[in-house]
């Protein structure tokens, strides 16, 4: 038998809350043995919040295997910690004292393992930073309170340990309570307090000692019970990051379930939300629960689905938010802090993705406006980001995102994906407005006056067997090859019996573009025309192709904007369309109609456009 089997092979099983009380989250940060498992381990043993016997069997499994015992034993429970001696994942235990219950994050403090301290800092509402009263304020000690800053955890306690192997001298204390408090407050942190401890020995953990006589301060026990309760996330704007979206078909069951976990505010039956970045709104019907009664009402935490009484195309990554919440902002630009763990830089013009909540988007980086070195808090402007360093960025995303930039942390904090493994993360700043940002309110302002079909769009659906789509037929060929393309995919697919529609621009340039200018000031216009059209076409459930001459990236995230994306299918006839143009599909000039029908086709059937005929 293991150390790890005897204190259970989950840290997260270490202690069970008994009874729902208030709850903080803390993060336990600091330099590799510099004491943080052995701190967290004697909080468990010294308030008696450990499960019974737990104590006595890892005391005696360290007397029967010769080791001395260890308190950071308690949490050690991986094996690679039993051999390597140090805290490689993020472990999670219950905590209690009399006035709360908390969950105490014991994060890694090794350089090679900042990634997974950033995952178990992300939820924290406070912290408890460690530092070895022998070693002193060290390379990561810095490094940890600038993340403890990035992250926005405000509330904070240094603890000072091992105050024991230096005689506990007030002189060595006050040093690193001095030079480590002129650096916090560089970051703009005020510790609540710095507190003298030797967690092997107990001394000021859960009760005050005589060893330090010259301090009068609280214990960390003292400490914790005196930060502030965050604000309880039922009070918070409601947000729920969709998860999927669930359809049942068998019984006559058409329910299309919503899910995912509401990070923040509360959900009622009757509550109007909004999908965005897209915009969509409905109403909820219901808020499903299974082997239960269903529910009224749901709140933060709970994991969750609910039906809509007007049915609407809302996909993962979406953010479900109330219409009566304050909004978040919709961009495709933001100004971030960014912590870069990857060993290559993090560069301008190489293409990264960004993950928030559920979105999952393609990004890259538009400017470094400057490099903060996490332990000296110099900064200097360059074009890259080396590892383990801060810098002030502005990303660019293919695609607009919801986020906020205060309150709810799901939201604010995000991380940066790289070759499929996590290389930073950060936190939102500022939404920055872009090109299409008038365009976007616009949509808002036209969505929230809609008035609806009686018509739903699952019954256009069952009755034509198609759902809406919108096919733009763009490139730099002749108008007339683009058109033969568009009028043959309209006859086949009129044919084949489905509800098709041509528009040739000329259609709109002479009708409800027949007062704009034909110049390039008066371009976005035209296209945001053609996009309404598209959208009153969509919502009818017809699939739409029109023609134009060489759509930009631009034209098409204008389309974009104002219909729904997951039905837009970007063709371009020419050789090859421009970079960054997200061509669904290329046709060579040469290449016989009917072949680039069904490859057209084949398309809409892929993007589940064209269904099989009931």
């Amino acid at each position: 038998m293991t150390i790890a089997e005897a204190s259970s092979s989950s840290p997260a099983e270490l202690v069970s809350p008994r009874l729902p009380r208030e709850r903080l989250y803390i993060v336990v940060v600091g330099h590799v043995d510099h004491g943080k498992s052995t701190v967290v381990g004697r909080l468990l043993a010294d308030t008696h919040s450990l499960p019974d016997g737990k104590l006595d069997r890892v005391r005696a499994l360290c007397e029967r295997t010769g080791r001395p015992f260890e308190y950071a034993f308690l949490l050690d429970a991986l094996k690679d910690e039993q051999s390597q001696g140090i805290t490689i994942d993020v472990a999670r235990v219950f905590f209690h004292t009399s006035a709360r219950d908390y969950v105490i994050i014991d994060a890694p403090g090794h350089n090679e393992f900042l990634k997974n301290m950033v995952t178990g800092a992300s939820r924290a509402q406070a912290a408890l930073l460690v530092i070895d009263a022998a070693e002193g304020v060290c390379e990561n000690s810095r490094r940890h309170g600038t993340m403890l800053s990035l992250l926005g955890i405000q509330q904070l306690a240094v603890l000072v340990n091992k105050m024991d192997l230096v005689g506990w001298s007030e002189a060595k204390f006050r040093a690193i309570e001095s030079e480590y408090r002129i650096f916090l407050e560089r970051l703009g942190l005020h510790p609540a307090c710095f507190v003298p401890t030797s967690g092997r020995e107990g001394d000021f953990i859960a009760s005050a000692t005589a060893r330090a006589p010259w301090y009068s301060g609280p214990t960390v026990v003292e400490v914790i019970d005196a930060f502030g309760a965050a604000k309880p996330r039922t009070a918070q704007p409601f947000r729920m990051p969709v998860q999927d979206v669930y359809k049942f078909t068998g019984q006559g069951d058409d329910r299309r379930i919503v899910a995912g976990t509401v990070v923040s505010g509360s959900l009622a039956v009757g509550d109007e939300v909004v999908f965005l970045p897209s915009g969509k709104r409905s109403h909820v019907r219901s808020i499903e629960s299974f082997g239960h009664t269903p529910p009224r009402s749901v709140d933060a935490g709970s994991a969750t689905g609910f039906t809509l009484t007007e049915q609407t195309y809302v996909t993962r990554g979406e953010l479900a938010v109330r219409a009566d919440d304050p909004p978040p902002r919709v961009a495709t630009r933001l100004r971030a802090s960014v912590f870069w763990l990857g060993k290559v830089p993090l560069v301008t013009g190489k293409d990264y993705v960004v993950r928030l909540g559920t979105a999952r988007v393609p990004m890259r980086v538009e400017r470094v406006h400057s490099v903060m070195d996490a332990s000296t808090l110099g900064s200097t402007e360059r074009a890259q980001v080396e590892r383990n360093e801060v810098a002030d960025c502005t990303l660019v995303l293919s695609r607009p995102i919801a986020c906020d930039v205060t309150d709810v942390e799901e939201t604010t904090r995000f991380v940066i994906v790289d070759d499929y493994e996590i290389r930073g993360g950060g936190i939102v700043r500022e939404a920055l407005s872009d090109r299409h940002h008038w365009m976007r309110e616009k949509v808002q302002v036209r969505d929230a006056k809609w008035e609806p079909s009686a018509v739903a769009l699952e019954q256009r659906v069952a009755r034509f067997a198609q759902r809406p789509g919108l096919v733009v037929i763009t490139g730099d060929t002749t108008g007339e090859r683009r058109k033969a393309l568009a009028r043959e995919l309209e006859a086949d697919l009129f044919a084949r019996g489905r509800m098709v529609y041509f528009v040739g621009i000329a259609n709109i340039l002479y009708g409800v573009d027949a007062d704009l200018e034909r110049d390039e000031p008066a371009r976005f216009e035209h296209v945001r025309r053609l996009a309404e059209i598209a959208h009153l076409m969509l919502d009818a459930g017809f699939i739409l192709v029109i023609t134009a001459a060489n759509l930009s990236s631009d034209d098409l995230d204008v389309i974009r904007a104002a219909a729904p994306a997951e039905a837009i299918i970007p063709v371009w006839l020419g050789d090859s369309p421009p970079p960054h143009h997200e061509a669904a599909l290329v046709v060579k000039p040469e290449e016989p109609l009917p072949n680039a029908v069904r490859r057209i086709e084949g398309v809409l059937a892929h993007q589940g456009i064209l269904l099989e005929a009931p």
